[in-house]
């Protein structure tokens, strides 16, 4: 589960860094570079999600839990943009979400 949890928080930061770099690079009118940084972060974040042990359905159902989370602690870290009260209540419901997805029995 530890393992599975690792994968989850680096993709998320490959995919949320990479999407930012472009971000920055189209919208905030930086260098191309960035945008090829974020391009290649992207890429990355794709392989990296095959390294989970679960079929790629389940994966990327839960992920998309995750990456909410990331997401608001990302905008609240990097973008000075603190999460409401339903901010918080949504990503709690997608954490919980999160854990029956990929760690209920089966």
């Amino acid at each position: 589960m530890l393992k599975s949890l690792f994968y989850f928080v680096l993709t998320g930061l490959f995919e949320l860094g990479g999407g930012y770099l472009v971000w920055l690079w189209l919208r905030e009118d930086k260098s191309i570079w960035l945008g090829i940084l974020g391009g290649i972060a992207l890429a990355i974040y794709g392989a990296i999600a095959t390294l989970q042990p679960a079929n790629f359905g389940r994966v990327y159902a839960a992920y998309g839990g995750v990456f909410i989370i990331m997401a608001m602690l990302w905008g609240w870290k990097i973008d000075q943009v603190t999460p409401d009260y339903y901010d918080l209540i949504g990503a709690g419901l997608a954490l919980v979400s999160v854990v029956i997805i990929m760690y209920a029995p089966r």
